[in-house]
């Protein structure tokens, strides 16, 4: 087999370590080099990267700006590292990354660019009351800048099926291939399987940033719901205020859910997999996702799901099976459900099972960073 030197484009040095460690420790064992770039320039972070075997350094991008002039003076800067690393294969992911990433390693002549597509995010994501001026009007100029780099792409890879129907069909965008990879998978021994055992309180647990696009809110309805007929129920909160977000709970309003004991909020924790492992029910009512991390370890440790069907949720729950998939800002129906397992507790564990099962054979990272070794042609 032909090694090659691959540079990988990301955003931030910790973003990469966590969520493409397993894929480089892959190509790394079959004899590729390793090169990538990072928005930030972390020492620790960076440390920790270079100890995988990868020839890591910074690049200068506005993770979320809008001005043309920075974007093309960086784009040009960051096509000027790519002629100096003359690498054979560029793989770049999240979607700054991949516009101008993407162009950038075509004027630089790249072999092989490949691109991927986690999640159509903010802007493509529907709201109770509509898309926001604001989101529009940045969906059109992503959706201008799509148009230029996709096609440029020899390969661009989704996670969900509906992400390129929303995105290349709806906005008539021509791309030379894409493939659908189904989600970027864990380590599945970081989320060993622990069967629940069962209690007479239950247990429902959300993970996320506490975001009205998260679902946030229809969680705590639904939690209000619930708690007027089983006043015991826990509803547990994992996840970070983004005060600088205007989709994001209040702090008043998180401290008065707090007090008033509709739900727990301990406050940044570390060992995600534990406060899992004492959840019975794993609650993600979000809008839209590329496939949920947060679902896939919940699936993994053996946890029943309830999730919204929406683009990326949707494929982590077979409806009935492992969990309910329930329709977007309902948190009626969401509360409908978490009764069930209140009164059902039987199919806690039932559904958590079917959930461990489905983690092992969809979300396993080293089947998944198989399939995108094939898909980058360097397996």
């Amino acid at each position: 087999m032909k090694q090659h030197k691959i540079l990988i484009i990301g955003t931030i040095a910790s973003s990469l370590y966590t969520f493409r460690k397993d894929l480089i420790l892959a190509l790394v064992e079959k004899g590729h080099q390793i090169y990538a770039l990072t928005t930030d320039s972390d020492p620790i972070e960076l440390a920790k990267i270079s100890d995988l075997g990868v020839i890591v350094s910074h690049y200068e991008f506005s993770r979320g700006g809008l001005n043309p002039l920075a974007d093309l003076a960086n784009t040009y800067a960051l096509y000027k590292k790519i002629k100096e690393i003359q690498p054979d294969i560029v793989f770049s992911y999240f979607a700054k990354p991949v516009i101008f990433g993407t162009i950038a390693a075509k004027l630089a002549k790249v072999p092989k660019i490949y691109a991927m597509i986690e999640g159509l995010g903010y802007s493509f994501t529907e709201q109770p009351k509509g898309i926001s001026t604001k989101a529009k009007i940045i969906q059109n100029i992503q959706v201008m800048l799509f148009k230029v780099a996709l096609p440029l792409a020899d390969k661009v890879i989704f996670l969900n099926p509906d992400d390129p129907k929303d995105l290349l069909n709806q906005f008539n965008i021509k791309v030379k291939q894409k493939d659908i990879l189904g989600g970027i998978g864990i380590h599945l021994n970081d989320y060993p399987y622990c069967p629940r055992q069962l209690s007479n309180i239950t247990t429902f647990l959300f993970i996320g940033r506490l975001l009205k696009e998260k679902g946030i809110n229809e969680f705590v309805g639904a939690a209000k719901i619930v708690k007027q007929k089983f006043p015991a129920t826990h509803f547990v909160v994992l996840g970070s205020l983004d005060k600088d977000n205007p989709g994001s709970l209040s702090e008043d309003l998180l401290n008065q859910l707090v007090s008033t004991q509709i739900i727990e909020y301990p406050g940044q924790v570390t060992h995600i997999v534990d406060w899992i492992a004492n959840s019975d029910v794993f609650v993600l009512p979000s809008y839209r996702e590329g496939v949920p991390r947060s679902t896939q370890e919940a699936m993994a440790v053996g946890r029943a799901i309830i999730t919204t069907d929406v683009p990326g949720c949707r494929e982590t729950v077979i409806d009935g099976q492992n969990g309910f998939l329930v329709p977007k800002w309902n948190p009626q129906v969401l509360s409908e459900k978490m009764i069930f397992f209140i009164e059902h507790p039987e199919h806690i564990k039932k559904m958590g099972d079917e959930s461990y099962r489905i983690a092992q054979e969809k979300f396993d990272s080293n089947k998944v960073n198989a399939k995108l070794l094939k898909i980058l042609e360097v397996d």
